[in-house]
């Protein structure tokens, strides 16, 4: 397999740090760092946002109703 380089230009130095501490935790070099966080990104499946937030909306709604008065109560009486 051909391997080929890449240049990136302008990278902010905070990101540049973030990038280097994340490196030396992981006990790699920059380079492999880069290119495990870039083929990560890469495979990660797509998120559909509307269809989630759907569901989201969904179990919410079936969730059952809290009566805050009672949980109040039960607070200041020491029960919870």
């Amino acid at each position: 397999m051909r391997m080929l380089n890449l240049t990136l230009k302008n990278v902010p130095a905070e990101l540049h740090a973030q990038l280097k501490a994340r490196a030396e935790s992981n006990r790699r070099s920059l380079n492999r760092e880069i290119m495990t966080l870039l083929e990560a990104q890469i495979e990660a499946p797509a998120v559909d946002v509307a269809s989630e937030q759907v569901q989201l909306e969904r179990f919410v709604a079936a969730l059952p109703h809290v009566d805050h008065t009672r949980v109040r109560r039960y607070r200041s009486s020491g029960r919870a």
